[in-house]
Formats: structure tokens, C-alpha cells, sequence
């Protein structure tokens, strides 16, 4: 092998993850300190090497990084992009496979030093080029939302209907029709009433609850035409 080859060789593959949660009423993003070098001691996204001796495919490998260095398992996980180049890590060419992750934030660990939960606008400087791996994740969520069932990755496991089209509003930064809200929900056919579980409402009627239909735990219901 000459040493053009052991050059074309030496190529990093990783997986990074954007975790996202709602935090009074704002999306924010987890981040995580550096433990190693470049940037030690930096706040970034989760991630880490493919584990070619463990991990099936890069989800996995974004799956173990969350489970490994967040310490959750269960987050809604979809592919985002993939990050490519010679100057985006220090250490060489490097190819960066990012998910999107979304999870309630009471599934979040508590107490964590290392963990950071920071509202889109008050992200820090970031390492890498994690800034842009963050803003197509909230290009992302906000488009997919306008068509999906997504935004209820950021809801408990119950819910009341105007709970969660305030997560709606919340990531779109609009408000929408209840009207239209309800039968969009209706249309895609992906929630169902938990029977006998109500909300008191305080000075109005209690609501009913609701949650997602179990093949909905991990996938999306869609609509052909948005919000």
C-alpha cells in the first residue's frame, strides 16, 4: 500500500445528535462537555465514532451515543444529513452522520453537570460544525411539523388537545386555528382518548386526555397538505 492509499484510508465516520426538548414554551438543545481532545471541555452535541464491532447501522450508533453519554433511551431518532469535509474536524477528513432527536423534557436526566440545556437562542459557541448540524435540525422539526405528527415526541405520554397544539405553536412560533388544528389531528388518524382520564381545568370543564396510538412511538403520521 502506498501512501496515497493509507491518505484516502483515513477517513473519521461518527454520528452526531441534536437533542431537542421544550423547555416553557421554547425548544432548546441538549448539549454535552467535552470529555476528550479537540475542544475539551467545550459544550457540543452528543456523539461519537461508529462502533463497527457493535453497532448495526449509524441509528444504532446514534442510539448507544444517547444511551452511553446522555443516558436515555427511547427518544424519537430520524436521519437529518450528513456533514462532510477536511476542515470541519481538526483531527483530518472527516464524515459526520447527524440525527434528530426529540424527547420530553422530563425524560431528561436530572442534575447532570456535563449536560447542558440551552434555548436555540442562547446557544453558545460551538465546536466543529455543529452550529449548522443545529440549524438544519430546527429547519427540520419546523417544516416537518407543518405536515406530521413529530411535535408529540415532545409531549408526556398524555395530553390534553390544547396542549398540544401549544407544542405546535411552540415550534412554529404561530398560532393556529383550533378548528383547523383539530380536524388536521383527526385526518391523520393518530391519536386516540385514554378512556376515563381527564384533566381538571380549573374554572372550566376538564378535558379529556390523550395519547399517541402505539404504532406511533417511534413513527410519523403525515398529511398531504400542511397546517
Amino acid at each position: 500500500m502506498n501512501q496515497s492509499d493509507e491518505r484516502r484510508e483515513a477517513v473519521q465516520v461518527s454520528v452526531d445528535v441534536v437533542l431537542l426538548t421544550l423547555v416553557e414554551q421554547q425548544l432548546h438543545a441538549v448539549l454535552l462537555r467535552r470529555q476528550a481532545a479537540p475542544f475539551a471541555g467545550v459544550w457540543a452535541l452528543p456523539g461519537g465514532f461508529i462502533h463497527t464491532d457493535e453497532d448495526a447501522d449509524a441509528k444504532a450508533s446514534a442510539a448507544r451515543v444517547l444511551r452511553a453519554k446522555v443516558g436515555i433511551e427511547g427518544a424519537y431518532l430520524e436521519q437529518l444529513a450528513t456533514f462532510s469535509g477536511p476542515a470541519r474536524d481538526p483531527r483530518g477528513w472527516s464524515v459526520a452522520i447527524a440525527y434528530c432527536a426529540l424527547l420530553p423534557v422530563q425524560n431528561l436526566p436530572p442534575d447532570r453537570a456535563d449536560l447542558s440545556v440551552v434555548p436555540f437562542s442562547a446557544l453558545p459557541q460551538l465546536p466543529f460544525d455543529h452550529r449548522a448540524i443545529l440549524d438544519a435540525a430546527l429547519e427540520r422539526v419546523r417544516s416537518k411539523s407543518l405536515y406530521s405528527s413529530l411535535p408529540v415526541h415532545l409531549c408526556g405520554e398524555t395530553f390534553t388537545l390544547p396542549q398540544l397544539q401549544q407544542v405546535y405553536e411552540n415550534i412554529l412560533g404561530e398560532p393556529l386555528n383550533k378548528v383547523s388544528f383539530r380536524r388536521k389531528m383527526d385526518e391523520m388518524d393518530w391519536l386516540e382518548a385514554v378512556p376515563g382520564a381527564m384533566q381538571g381545568g380549573g374554572a372550566h370543564r376538564p378535558a379529556q386526555l390523550y395519547r399517541a396510538k402505539p404504532g406511533f412511538s417511534q413513527t410519523l403520521a403525515l398529511t398531504t397538505r400542511g397546517l
